[in-house]
């Protein structure tokens, strides 16, 4: 089972942020606005609930994963950040109808179970409001070293769960549409951009250490192996490592009418 939880430490030191260029587009389209009352599912760490907070957004946080939640938690203190977190899961928030005016899910939605995650968002969000979902994922080059990474992982006997690499196309998600279609949003827009990050040798190993296939799921003892394996396959490179990513994001708007009036379609 995969548990984020295990390594949250390491997600809270390695896992790059969504850079400020998502931020500043979605503020350019008016999703992103000072006063704008927002929940952020799947939040982790708070990377993306953070970013909406500094830019003065009433955020609210909600994770499955205790650990997580306490990591956001003091992060958020940290920065001095006015963000409520809670723990419970995408499809069940128990929030009230019609609270928010933003819904974001960064890099999560395809733990959910996203039919009724999909209809969640719906329900929270106030009528014409609107669903994010984002994705900031690294891009596979020959002989590169994500090329290399995902190697040493196949040599270890790990890999990313199905419900990931089944359902991304180069950093795409072109199923997440059908999600939002099929719960009544209305208005899809998807969007992407690449960049560059650059990681040092050790934060990008904790970078893999705090994925879905090494910490989130492996034994102390097997990450540690993985981890000096990829270290030594890592030897030679340059130190700090120029890597390939793009940012994919989907925008869909709530209808006019909320759902206890409007039900979404059945298929």
């Amino acid at each position: 089972m995969v548990d984020f939880g295990r390594t949250q430490d390491d997600y809270a030191r390695f896992r790059a942020g969504f850079p400020p260029r998502l931020f500043q587009d979605l503020e350019r389209r008016g999703l992103a606005t000072p006063g704008v009352r927002a929940l952020d599912l799947g939040t982790g760490t708070g990377t993306l609930a953070l970013g909406l907070a500094r830019r003065g957004l009433h955020v609210t946080g909600l994770d499955v994963a205790a650990g997580m939640v306490a990591s956001a938690k003091a992060q958020a203190e940290a920065q001095r950040l006015d963000v409520a977190f809670l723990e419970a899961p995408a499809e069940h928030t128990g929030l009230p109808d019609a609270a928010f005016e933003l819904v974001t899910a960064g890099q999560c939605w395809h733990w959910f179970d996203r039919p009724a995650a999909a209809r969640e968002c719906r329900r929270v969000l106030t009528p014409g409001g609107h669903l994010v979902i984002v994705h900031l994922d690294w891009l596979e080059v020959p002989g590169g070293v994500v090329a290399l990474t995902l190697q040493t992982l196949a040599d270890h006997g790990t890999g990313f769960p199905a419900s990931v690499t089944a359902l991304a196309w180069e950093g795409m998600y072109p199923a997440w549409t059908r999600d939002a279609r099929e719960a009544g949003f209305e208005d899809l827009e998807t969007f992407s951009f690449d960049l560059e990050l650059p990681y040092s040798h050790e934060a990008w190993r904790g970078r893999i250490r705090a994925s879905a296939a090494v910490g989130a799921v492996l034994a102390p003892d097997a990450v540690a192996r993985l981890d000096a394996d990829l270290a030594a396959r890592l030897a030679g490179w340059p130190e700090v490592l120029q890597l390939p990513h793009r940012v994919w994001g989907l925008i869909a708007r709530a209808p006019a009418k909320n759902l206890g009036t409007d039900s979404p379609p059945r298929h």
